[in-house]
């Protein structure tokens, strides 16, 4: 369709590699099917071939993706082969250099087996984003051009055919364009098989990349008995605001069944300025009087007084009112009773 549409328009793969900002031996492999193209979705080049093809917009990437299924039928059926010596070989001299030598011997004993593999795929999964992410910016494909002696078309090329890349068809032009020059090292831990990568910072600046496999529980879905009873009896959760009730849904037990007080006290320790220390914020050092030791001393007092809890405030007032009474019992046994003569 693309070749009858040039040649209606008297047009050569020339133009339209222009149109694309591609190279021109990357629009004749695509003709002729010497290279599979790329994912509708992680390239632009559709839109501008459409444009300058005056097509309906979609009409190219439409069969494009029809083409990758196609591909994709006829490849699932052959065995995978393993990685290039070179690929092997650049992995290993980014990894630690403490670990470097007891991966080297996995690697051997286990050609393209499951740690081989795993490597692979997160140092692809990390460059491919920086990759994905800086696809627009000109910047950065100049950039990484003129470290790896490539033109700004040609570096297009290079990151679209990349981002296709799977771990079974990693090849060296990939090593040399990306994994190269973006990572810096990257290190293992073979007994939790947690992985960090160190990016370069010229290229893809930021913290440090960190995959871990961790064992977490599974979210219970039902609620509470007593933390249903708890938001359905309004003089316990009338005021209790949204990111408390989260906080206190959240709430795990093993094997006990909290009550609707339970959640209310949990509520009310949850507010009390006692139990958490906010951030000090330093004020500046003129024009703002210091507090004496006596002030400072009041306050905690202060806000203890205001944190005490309903309990504790009945408990109060019990002893109060039991003290009242064994004063006037005392009394009235002190009084002679009157007597007469």
């Amino acid at each position: 369709m693309i070749k009858q549409r040039l040649e209606e328009l008297h047009l050569e793969q020339r133009d339209l590699a222009t149109a694309a900002h591609v190279t021109e031996s990357y629009i004749s492999q695509l003709l002729t099917r010497k290279k599979l193209p790329p994912s509708s979705n992680r390239t632009d080049i559709y839109a501008r071939m459409e444009k300058f093809l005056k097509l309906p917009s979609g009409k190219i990437s439409k069969l494009a993706d029809h083409e990758r299924k196609e591909e994709l039928k006829r490849s699932l059926g052959e065995p995978t082969t393993p990685l290039l010596k070179e690929v092997r070989e650049l992995i290993l001299s980014k990894c630690a250099p403490g670990k470097e030598k007891q991966v080297r011997a996995i690697f051997e004993k286990q050609p393209f087996g499951e740690l081989e593999r795993l490597v692979i795929q997160k140092l692809l999964d990390v460059v491919k984003n920086v990759a994905r992410e800086e696809l627009e910016s000109e910047n950065w494909l100049r950039l990484v051009a003129r470290l790896i002696g490539r033109s700004y078309e040609h570096m297009r090329v290079i990151v679209l055919e990349f981002l296709d890349t799977d771990v079974f068809n990693v090849s060296v032009q990939d090593c040399d364009s990306f994994l190269d020059p973006l990572i810096e090292s990257w290190d293992i831990d073979l007994g939790t098989f947690a992985i960090e990568v160190v990016l370069s910072r010229r290229l893809a600046p930021g913290h440090p990349k960190r995959f871990e496999f961790v064992e977490k529980e599974a979210e219970r879905s039902e609620e509470e008995p007593g933390f249903k009873r708890f938001l359905r009896d309004r003089v316990l959760s009338g005021d209790a605001l949204e990111e408390e009730i989260a906080f206190l849904k959240r709430l795990r037990f093993n094997g006990k069944r909290p009550t609707p007080l339970y959640y209310y006290r949990e509520l009310q320790n949850l507010r009390d300025p006692l139990h958490f220390r906010s951030p000090l914020h330093q004020g500046p050092r003129t024009g703002m009087p210091r507090q004496s030791k006596s002030e400072r001393s009041v306050a905690p007092m202060h806000k203890r007084t205001e944190a005490k809890s309903v309990e504790k405030q009945l408990q109060f007032d019990g002893r109060k009112k039991a003290m009242e009474r064994w004063a006037e019992n005392k009394r009235s046994r002190g009084k002679k009773p009157n007597t007469k003569s």
